[in-house]
């Protein structure tokens, strides 16, 4: 998908919020039938976050089903900047009240109609203002007009048989959701994050520890002046929505990040106050108290929550023994097809019956909701393959990760080669400019359906190793990792000052070039890293792809000193990478061999 950032900030408001906030116009009646199903607006009145508010909710209620015929449950909120009125979330309720199931569907706190601050789904006000949601479905309180729900199958006096799905922002509350209340059954959060603090501001090198990384300022800013800009697009807001004039839409310490995100300067102080709450609304800091079944679908395409992050959510929750599976799908922030046409998943659609996705879904809840124990929920680990023609045989299936396997060797050539003994002596070096010299991206160009350049890297500001052409196809399923050592002298006296911005910064990135020398940035997902210790070696975790690199293709890895999407160094920073046969950087793909 292509993508172009607008320059004004103001502009870039204007269009984001024309463009992911229009929904929001949109008003269901009190009550509507189709006759599969009534829907019914209901409110809720919750203490979330020291404020009292208002919830603004759907309820989707099967034909037929009554206190003598109840069912399970499905209950789904908005992304980011939407409503309960979105296309994507209204399609939740009606996919599923279709299908049997009772639909609670709501605007997340401060989106919509509903009130409270945007606390970027905060288990302890997100999550606890959701667990009042569930209180309905059990019975245990009625809505704000007396509507009581007495119609949803309980597993015990309290406990409602429920269910959450949902992409993004409307993914993350599962999870918050499920941490501070047990009586969810079964989760379905779709590309949504792990850790914010590496969302937002990324660090891929390995053991990095608390050392930021660099920041994602256009996908940051983006959604930051959506949020800011609700009063504006939002007429005749709940008071309980604005904070004040510094801080108008959200909690105090999330505008507090941004701003020092945007400082480009990571002293102690604010690095650790930045890190504590991006933790705290993250689900790094509180999976460890999650029970419910999940099944994580994440997208290739999405350079906002990459592949990474629904790998370390699955391997946490696999490791403490919550069920776990994931599927890697096409479609995420950056793209990606939701054509039914190519089998994937597309709710608005409604082809969950039709799209392996949505068979996994139907199945899980099946699973976990109807307790059917016979079901099979599919294998461990799934993904999408853009290569293959048939729309039906697109996902290839595995019972675990693909390892890292094959190894190259950065050579001081500037070739990439198969075995240690064909390095070449040598050394290279490039620099950084005052400006940004490499793209890869315009983060929301997509969203804003504006064009977006090729990637491209300048002269003198990069360094490249490229493999000879490949005798065979070789698919990459994973992370890749590559161990660097570089030489910088002025990196090298900086990064002690204290602000952890004087450190090193480099961006690494893996291209697919075409026999007529056309580069493929897979898409365009690049590595951003803030190295440690410039005088050490370090590891660099690459995005996770699945990409096929044809035969006669090669491979060309390349680390940048900047990138347009990212703030970079701070100050002229020249790195000399050094080659030798026992001493050199080493590339480690997780090749799956058909």
């Amino acid at each position: 998908m292509s993508r172009r950032v607008p320059r004004s900030r103001a502009v870039l408001a204007a269009a984001l919020g024309a463009a992911l906030t229009a929904p929001l116009a949109l008003t269901a009646p009190a009550t509507a039938a189709t006759g599969q199903y009534t829907v019914t607006g209901l409110k809720f009145t919750v203490q979330a976050g020291g404020r009292t508010c208002t919830i603004d909710a759907d309820l989707y209620r099967p034909a037929g089903v009554d206190s003598a015929h109840p069912a399970p449950a499905v209950l789904a909120t908005n992304g980011f900047g939407g409503s309960k009125n979105d296309g994507s979330t209204d399609a939740i309720g009606r996919n599923f009240a279709q299908r049997g199931y009772v639909g609670l569907v709501y605007s997340g706190l401060g989106f919509g109609r509903t009130g409270c601050l945007i606390s970027l789904d905060d288990p302890a006000i997100d999550g606890h203002a959701a667990s009042r949601l569930l209180d309905f479905l059990a019975g245990k309180r009625a809505a704000d007009d007396g509507t009581s729900a007495d119609f949803v199958t309980l597993d015990r006096p309290g406990d409602p048989r429920v269910g959450m799905i949902g992409g993004s922002y409307g993914g993350a509350i599962q999870l918050a959701t499920a941490s501070v209340d047990h009586r969810v059954d079964a989760l379905v959060p779709m590309i949504t994050w792990h850790d914010l603090a590496y969302s937002l501001d990324p660090n891929n090198a390995v053991g990095a520890g608390r050392v930021p990384g660099a920041f994602k300022w256009q996908w940051t800013n983006g959604f930051y002046l959506i949020g800011e800009s609700q009063p504006l697009l939002q007429p005749s807001l709940d008071p309980s929505r604005i904070n004040s004039l510094a801080c108008l839409h959200f909690v105090t310490k999330a505008c507090a990040t941004v701003r020092t995100l945007n400082s480009g300067r990571y002293p102690a102080d604010r690095t650790e106050e930045l890190l504590d709450y991006a933790h705290s609304v993250s689900p790094v800091s509180y999976l460890h108290r999650v029970q419910a079944p999940t099944l994580l679908v994440q997208g290739q395409a999405d350079s906002l929550f990459n592949l990474n992050e629904a790998t370390k959510t699955y391997k946490t929750l696999k490791s403490q023994g919550t069920p776990v599976k994931m599927i890697w799908q096409s479609w995420g922030h950056s793209g990606g097809t939701s054509d039914p046409a190519d089998g994937e998943l597309n709710l608005g659609a409604g082809n969950l019956e039709t799209s392996y996705v949505g068979r996994r879904i139907l199945a899980w809840f099946d699973r976990y909701l109807h307790k059917q124990t016979g079901v099979d929920t599919g294998p461990a680990f799934a993904y999408y393959r853009d290569w293959v023609s048939d729309p039906g045989s697109r996902y290839a299936t595995a019972d675990r990760l693909p390892a890292l396997g094959q190894k190259l060797y950065l050579s001081g050539d500037g070739k990439l080669v198969d075995n240690r003994r064909k390095v070449a002596r040598g050394s290279r070096t490039y620099t950084n400019w005052l400006f940004p010299t490499s793209h890869s991206e315009s983060s929301l160009a997509g969203t804003l359906g504006l064009a977006d350049p090729a990637p491209y890297d300048t002269k003198g500001t990069h360094l490249g190793w490229t493999s000879e052409p490949l005798a065979r196809a070789v698919d990459v399923v994973g992370e890749p990792r590559a161990t660097l050592k570089v030489v910088s002298p002025k990196a090298a006296r900086t990064q002690g000052s204290g602000d952890a911005a004087d450190k090193l910064v480099l961006f690494a990135k893996l291209y697919d070039v075409a026999p007529d020398g056309t580069q493929t940035l897979a898409h365009r997902l690049v590595a951003p890293v803030r190295v440690p210790d410039v005088r050490r070696p370090f590891t660099v975790t690459l995005p996770g792809i699945v990409h096929r690199y044809e035969q006669g293709h090669r491979l060309r890895f390349v680390i940048a000193a900047s990138d347009g999407a990212y703030f970079g160094n701070r100050g002229i920073k020249p790195v000399t990478v050094v080659s030798a046969p026992g001493d050199t950087g080493v590339l480690q793909l997780p090749v799956v061999r058909d």
